[in-house]
């Protein structure tokens, strides 16, 4: 059982971060929209300074809130930050966070209070669309997909959710609402495995000539609509998803459920979560070949698309002025993940994580600084923030706007920054953790960024990214004058080191971190 929460008014601090500006007193429940994007880099929007290709709705959200330029997501991969996101916790304090497969259990167990909890103990309506990824069911492996799969998640406060399982390039591709498989036959059962294949199923590794996209690295087990997949699956065929209308099926849901609050009267919370980018990149016909980048570009067109649509709806029922709309993405950009999808030789002058290093994996700047957007139509002042901004304090600061009480133990990691994300003068977090795919962790303070000597791989070989790893020396970046990571001045500023280190050591003690830096010894 979930421990009591105690419910006040709004959070005076939402009151004077803007009525010091003039603005009219706020609003006692401001809806709230959360535009999660999936592999987005800082780079591949164009209010980002992208030249390559243009995101007209991503801008006007921009043109309208504040654009924070130093905001980070929980880990460099999606799993860790969706879950350090919603829990408000470093997903390197806790084991088996990692990489979901398909199939996996619930990362988020039920007893845990997550940031869909606390809005629903604000009075919200609350809703998940999209990619999940963070698990279905109490045991890896044992889900009956044929029925309602629980826990999902509807046991971590979500009243409403439609979504895929884990992504797009994992079995299985059908949607799930609320814990069961949208479309199903039940002459047609589905069975998903990631031990072995089912008898007389075709595979993208001894199937090639049935595939219409064919993977680069891994992704080539079962065929569903002419691409291979990472997992097996047989069956459900009337549940299976068409690739190409994934991105509308998720912006169709979510605009649904705006209208069936706006018609309850009640405030609502939805955790909109995009796949657009992640591969497989198969975006709708009518974007098809229009960035000249290929399906990654395309797909930002797509997911530009959504973004559009949504905010077309909120217009046309009059929520505009009163919804909170924050638009980020859960790790840094990846142009080869997987498939043979020309994103790498169509790239061209696209920088995809702008000037930052890395990417997706990594350890760098391009791992987990994104894109970050936060509109508040009239209550916040446009503008651009070069603050320190985590992910994981969405969850103390709305606490903070809605008056909730966070129970004692929960949201570890979150801090109320409330007044930063209403205020691009208002200064943001003094440090960050920052994870990679190896579980390796640096830290940074806004300007300097320590990565400690660390065991891994340099590189990325599939994808082709650098991840950080030096197990023989320390890195040290000013990021004022090196945002790219280019000059690594750790022998030259140790006592810079030493403090950061310290910084870094007094995080990992504060919870459990099953990964010692290298050199040190858990207490």
């Amino acid at each position: 059982m979930k421990n009591l929460k105690f419910i006040f008014p709004l959070g005076t601090l939402a009151l004077a971060a803007c009525s010091s500006a003039g603005e009219k007193q706020l609003p006692e429940k401001p809806n709230v929209l959360f535009i999660y994007a999936d592999d987005i880099g800082f780079g591949d929007l164009s209010c980002n300074g992208t030249s390559s290709v243009c995101t007209p709705n991503v801008d006007a959200l921009a043109s309208e809130g504040i654009r924070f330029t130093n905001a980070h997501c929980g880990a460099a991969t999606s799993t860790p930050s969706r879950y350090a996101m919603l829990t408000g916790e470093y997903a390197w304090r806790r084991e088996g966070t990692g990489i979901a497969a398909g199939n996996a259990a619930m990362i988020i167990t039920p007893e845990r209070y997550t940031l869909a909890d606390m809005f629903k103990d604000a009075g919200y309506q609350t809703a998940v669309v999209g990619k999940w990824h963070l698990g279905l069911g109490d045991k890896t492996g044992e889900q009956d997909w044929n029925g309602v799969v629980k826990p999902n998640p509807s046991d971590i406060g979500f009243d409403y959710s439609y979504i895929m399982a884990a992504t797009a390039d994992r079995t299985p591709c059908m949607f799930m609402e609320n814990g069961k498989g949208v479309g199903l036959d039940p002459n047609d059962p589905v069975y998903v495995s990631y031990k072995e294949n089912f008898p007389g199923e075709p595979t993208g590794k001894d199937n090639p000539e049935l595939l219409r996209m064919h993977p680069s690295h891994g992704h080539d087990q079962s065929i569903v609509n002419g691409i291979s997949r990472i997992g097996y699956m047989k069956g459900g065929k009337s549940a299976l998803w068409r690739d190409e209308d994934i991105a509308d099926s998720i912006t169709a849901h979510a605009v649904r459920f705006i209208e069936r609050s706006q018609a309850s009267g009640e405030p609502f919370f939805l955790y909109l979560a995009t796949n657009d980018i992640h591969v497989p990149r198969v975006p709708h016909e009518r974007f098809a070949g229009k960035s000249g980048l290929g399906p990654r570009g395309d797909a930002l067109l797509s997911f530009d698309n959504t973004v559009g649509e949504v905010m077309k709806t909120l217009k046309r029922l009059n929520l505009d002025d009163n919804t909170i709309v924050v638009l980020s993405s859960d790790n840094g950009a990846v142009i080869d993940d997987g498939y043979k999808d020309q994103a790498v030789e169509l790239l061209g002058d696209h920088k995809a994580t702008g000037v930052y290093r890395g990417g997706k994996y990594s350890s760098y700047e391009g791992g987990t600084r994104v894109p970050c957007i936060l509109r508040w139509k009239g209550k916040v002042q446009p503008g651009v923030s070069d603050n320190l901004m985590s992910q994981l304090d969405w969850f103390a600061s709305f606490a903070e706007m809605c008056g909730v009480t966070i129970p004692e133990g929960a949201a570890p990691d979150s801090e109320n920054q409330l007044a930063s994300w209403l205020d691009a003068s208002t200064k943001g977090r003094s440090i960050i953790v920052e994870q990679n795919i190896q579980n390796n962790l640096s830290i940074t303070d806004g300007r300097w960024k320590y990565i400690p000597a660390a065991n891994g791989p340099a590189m990325n070989k599939q994808t082709n990214t650098e991840l950080g790893n030096n197990p023989k020396e320390d890195q040290l970046y000013d990021l004022a004058s090196d945002p790219g990571e280019r000059n690594n001045i750790a022998k030259e500023n140790t006592e810079l080191v030493k403090d950061l280190r310290s910084k870094l050591l007094q995080e990992v003690e504060r919870g459990v971190h099953y990964r010692t830096l290298k050199g040190e010894k858990k207490k």
